[in-house]
C-alpha cells in the first residue's frame, strides 16, 4: 500500500513494473508539442557510460523505481515541447472507484543528478465527470479534470524544490459522498517556460501510485486524522497545522493550481490576504508532502 495504512483496503495499486496497458490514457498536449514524446515507462540498459547516471542509478548501473527494482517506474522529460514553450503531458488512469476518505499516493523525484536545476512541475488532478473528457485542444486545457490532489512545486520554483530523491505525496478525497463513485486520475507534467531550449524542464519519474481506504473504527479515525490536521476550516484569518512531525516547507495555492503568497509562522498560516474560495494546502515533513482543502470565507 502507498501510505502503509494501518487496518485499510487497497482500492486500487500500479508500481509502473509492466508497461501501460490499453486502458491508460497518454496525451501530450504541449505548445509545439513533440508527437514522440509521452510519459514510458522506464527502459533503461546497463551502460559503461555516464548517461545512466541518473535517478541515482550511478555509471553502467540501471536506475530503480521506489520499489519495485530496476525499470519500475514511469518518466517524462524536457522534450515534450520543441524549443520553448508550455509542457502539457498527460498520463491517466483507468476508473478508480473512490469515496470521501480514501488517500491518494504517490513517490515522484527528478531524474538528474547534476548540481543545476531545470525547475519542472507535477500535478495529479481527477475527473468525477460520468464521461471523462480528456484534455484535446492545448496547453491549457485540462478537459474534465478540474480537481486538483496534489501539485508538486506549484511555483516552479528552483534549487531542487522538486526533489532529488523518491519522496511520497499524498491526498485525501473529499466532496464526492461516502458512497464510491468513478474517478479517473490524471498526471500532469505541466512547466511553462520548458522544452528543449527553455529555462525550465528537466525530467522526473513517478512510482507507486495507490488509493487506499480506511477500514477504523469511527475513534481510531479521529486518531489517525489527529496525526496532521488543519483547523479551524473554514476560516476567515488564520489557518493552524497540527502534526506532531517537524514541519519543512508550506504553500497554498488556489483550485486552480496557481501558487498564492500566504505568510506563515511556524504551525500557523496567514490567511486574511486571501479572497474567499477554496484552496490546498502542501504540508511537507519528514515522512513526505500531505495535501489538504480547506475555506477562506
Amino acid at each position: 500500500m502507498g501510505l502503509g495504512l494501518l487496518n485499510a483496503q487497497n482500492v486500487y495499486s500500479y508500481g509502473f513494473d509492466t508497461a501501460f496497458s490499453t486502458s491508460w490514457t497518454l496525451t501530450n498536449q504541449s505548445a509545439s508539442a513533440n508527437a514522440t514524446t509521452i510519459w514510458v515507462k522506464a527502459a533503461y540498459t546497463a551502460s559503461s557510460t555516464s548517461e545512466n547516471s541518473i535517478f541515482s542509478s550511478g555509471v553502467g548501473g540501471v536506475p530503480v523505481g521506489q520499489a519495485g527494482g530496476s525499470n519500475s517506474f514511469a518518466l517524462v522529460n524536457f522534450s515534450s515541447t520543441t524549443g520553448t514553450g508550455t509542457i502539457s503531458n498527460w498520463l491517466i488512469t483507468p476508473v478508480v472507484n473512490v469515496k470521501d476518505g480514501d488517500v491518494v499516493s504517490f513517490y515522484s523525484r527528478k531524474g538528474t543528478d547534476g548540481t543545476t536545476d531545470y525547475p519542472d512541475r507535477l500535478e495529479l488532478r481527477y475527473s468525477t465527470a460520468a464521461t471523462t473528457v480528456v484534455p484535446s485542444t492545448g496547453s491549457t486545457a485540462v478537459g474534465s479534470f478540474t480537481n486538483v490532489g496534489v501539485i508538486v512545486n506549484s511555483a516552479l520554483a528552483a534549487g531542487f524544490v522538486y526533489p532529488k530523491t523518491w519522496t511520497l505525496y499524498s491526498f485525501t478525497i473529499t466532496g464526492v459522498g461516502n458512497t464510491p463513485v468513478p474517478v479517473k486520475f490524471g498526471f500532469r507534467y505541466f512547466v511553462t517556460n520548458g522544452g528543449t531550449t527553455g529555462a525550465n524542464s528537466d525530467i522526473i519519474g513517478i512510482d507507486t501510485f495507490s488509493v487506499d481506504r480506511s477500514n477504523l473504527g469511527v475513534n481510531d479515525v479521529q486518531a489517525t486524522k489527529s496525526l496532521l490536521s488543519i483547523y479551524p476550516n473554514p476560516t476567515t484569518d488564520f489557518l493552524n497545522i497540527k502534526t506532531e512531525k517537524s514541519i519543512g516547507n508550506v504553500s497554498v495555492f488556489d483550485i486552480s493550481g496557481k501558487n498564492v503568497n500566504v505568510k506563515s509562522d511556524g504551525d500557523k498560516i496567514d490567511v486574511r490576504s486571501l479572497p474567499a474560495g477554496t484552496y490546498l494546502i502542501n504540508i511537507e515533513t519528514k515522512d513526505g508532502v500531505s495535501t489538504e482543502k480547506f475555506i477562506k470565507k
